[in-house]
């Protein structure tokens, strides 16, 4: 007790001292990653940092947590909408969008933001994350779960007028099957259809396992039923064919109809770009659910360290995600707006370059020789870390220790009786000393087993005033136990630039800080399945192989049977630790007061009943 009360200061000294450095420099946080799902977030934070007595300090800490219980999710009406009147809504980053406006191919959070406002999925969710009837499309599925039939309701159309089509549907898969298809989409669960892999090879010039019945009806069949094709297994966004059809596969990413034109069947048109600032969108008339209230929305980019200002001034009606950590200090003073506020689809981590990504043959190859590869290293690593007190001084409780890679929103899979590793420098140091981790020159650095010096290259993103200190404490945590961590390029790195060399398995990254916004599936093939891109850690080995098919096949249609895969593929993470969940998160969202029938549900997809109570945004 008296150890842990001692390392809790230890840490408590270091934090401070970081965010004092911090907020007399120019400070970042991190970002985050996309995933096959459309909403894959990491919010970034900011901190406001000012030098005081440690008690006072401490008191503060403790008296100023908050729980994400606290907050509702949807917005409380303060009076009747208006006819029209244009929202204007904040992307928060510290980067430029990448603008790549396309389901079929972004791969970053930013740009998933930006299409949500005129695109969206033929299928609706509901509040288990299953499909329902309720969307542009409804479905039948076969007796033995493996044929669905997906129909498009008649008065769905594109942007252009054109009807969406069961051939616009059956066009996205055979250009993210293409043999030439760059983007990340492609992963097990395309290849669980009939014929795509042959088709992904160039062995079929057509997918066998999908077929147009008619102009508003296709059927798919899988190969194995899987519970997970009734939640986001399928792949419910279409492409205009009759846009793209004569665009090869390779250049439908840099095109101008993905960059510059984009069009898409949701509730608002692109109008024009600014390309890495903003978007301005007009209301769709012919949207399916009904016109939408307002006239339009204006969608611009706001940095992390300006978007308080931003929703007091009334810049910005309300913003993608705000940084927990600066929620403290404007609670009060922000009045113009009400606060919603949820457990967080997303986790941050700490990832272990293992391999390489093998293109021609589509999957991972691990590494023997990596300089993470051995899992004492890691494992001793992960100890190393007080992941609660992080979350405590930077987001006030906001956020908190993760311990699992299927985070808590998903409480049917979610095993917290699982001891992950947690703080404790003595074990830390214990697992190293055995695993010939030692110092051999007396410089308080550990070499290598051996004796060779080890440098371990870290990659962290910038952000808010909050991405620089807690990268700084990472480093000096490791630190504490001999390990010598540095900044890859000496720095931290923006948006793009980090994406780009985690991808291409950069040779100088050893060791990463990202966040996955996990989708709505508890299906993990699309993260860290041997086949999946995304799978950044570069990790495979049989047995998780085994668990990740386990979970989703047709056995696990049988609920109690996926969990127990689902644990045993949790305790698998934690025993191998190809990268180890930091912090659970809660997301918040400012909405100002003259906002109407808004809310942060994940199921909710309603932007065309969304008004404005006057034509200027409230001011405190």
């Amino acid at each position: 007790m008296e150890k842990g009360k001692f390392s809790k200061w230890l840490l408590f000294i270091m934090l401070v001292s970081l965010l004092v450095l911090a907020a007399c420099s120019s400070g970042s946080d991190e970002e985050t990653e996309g995933t096959d799902e459309p909403d894959a977030t990491e919010e970034e934070g900011t901190e406001e940092a000012e030098e005081s007595e440690e008690e006072s300090e401490e008191e503060s800490s403790e008296d100023g947590l908050y729980s994400i219980e606290d907050f509702g999710r949807d917005k409380t009406n303060e009076g009747e909408a208006i006819d029209g009147g244009t929202l204007q809504y904040g992307l928060v980053t510290d980067t430029p969008f990448e603008g790549t406006l396309n389901y079929n191919f972004y791969s970053g959070t930013p740009d998933a933001e930006i299409i949500k406002f005129f695109d969206e999925s033929l299928l609706a969710v509901d509040n288990n994350f299953n499909y329902t009837q309720e969307g542009a499309a409804t479905f039948d599925v076969s007796e033995d779960g493996k044929t669905f039939t997906l129909t498009i309701k008649d008065n769905v159309n594109w942007h252009d007028g054109e009807p969406v089509k069961a051939e616009d549907w059956l066009f996205s898969y055979e250009v993210i099957g293409h043999p030439d298809y760059d983007g990340v989409r492609y992963d097990a669960t395309f290849q669980n259809i009939v014929g795509m892999e042959e088709y992904h090879a160039g062995e079929a010039d057509t997918i066998s396992g999908i077929e147009v019945v008619d102009e508003k009806t296709l059927t798919i069949t899988y190969k194995e039923a899987n519970p997970s094709l009734l939640a986001s297994g399928i792949w419910t966004y279409a492409m205009p064919k009759h846009v793209f059809e004569g665009i090869e596969v390779a250049d439908m990413a840099a095109s101008d109809e993905v960059r510059k034109n984009p069009i898409g069947m949701g509730p608002f048109k692109v109008e024009s770009i600014v390309p890495g600032e903003s978007v301005t969108f007009v209301a769709n008339e012919d949207y399916y659910q009904g016109t939408p209230k307002l006239d339009g929305l204006t969608l611009k980019v706001i940095p992390p360290t300006t978007v308080a200002q931003a929703l007091e001034t009334g810049e910005v009606d309300m913003v993608d995600s705000f940084p927990t950590d600066q929620f403290p200090d404007v609670e009060e003073s922000l009045t113009n707006v009400e606060w919603l506020g949820q457990t967080d689809l997303a986790y941050t981590y700490i990832g272990f370059k293992l391999g390489k990504w093998d293109a021609d043959a589509g999957e991972v190859v691990m590494d023997p020789d990596a300089k993470m590869a051995d899992v004492n290293l890691r494992r001793a690593m992960w100890y190393a870390v007080d992941n609660d007190s992080v979350g405590e001084q930077f987001y006030n409780g906001l956020r908190w220790a993760g311990t699992t890679l299927i985070i808590p929103a998903f409480p049917d899979y979610h095993d917290p009786t699982i001891e992950a590793p947690s703080y404790d420098l003595d074990e830390a140091n214990r697992i190293l000393d055995e695993a010939g981790y030692e110092d051999t020159d007396g410089d308080g650095i550990r070499e290598n087993p051996e004796g060779e010096e080890l440098v371990i290259n870290f990659a962290s993103m910038s952000g808010g005033d909050t991405a620089e200190p807690i990268a700084n404490y990472y480093m000096q945590a490791w630190e504490q136990v001999g390990l010598k961590v540095e900044l890859v390029d000496g720095r931290l790195l923006e948006f793009n630039s980090f994406y780009d060399r985690i991808e291409a398995d950069d040779p100088g990254i050893d060791i990463y800080q990202g966040a996955w916004g996990t989708g709505s599936d508890v299906d993990q093939q699309g993260l860290y399945g041997r086949h999946a891109m995304f799978n950044y850690p570069r990790y495979a080995s049989e047995e998780n192989d085994r668990l990740l098919q386990e979970g989703a096949s047709e056995k696990s249609l049988d609920t109690d049977y996926r969990k127990e895969v689902y644990k045993e593929w949790q305790q698998l993470m934690v025993d191998d630790i190809p990268v180890f969940p930091t912090l659970y998160r809660a997301a918040l969202v400012p909405v100002n007061n003259r906002v109407t029938d808004y809310s942060i549900q994940w199921q909710w997809d309603d932007w065309h009943e969304v008004g404005l109570t006057q034509e200027e945004p409230l001011l405190p």
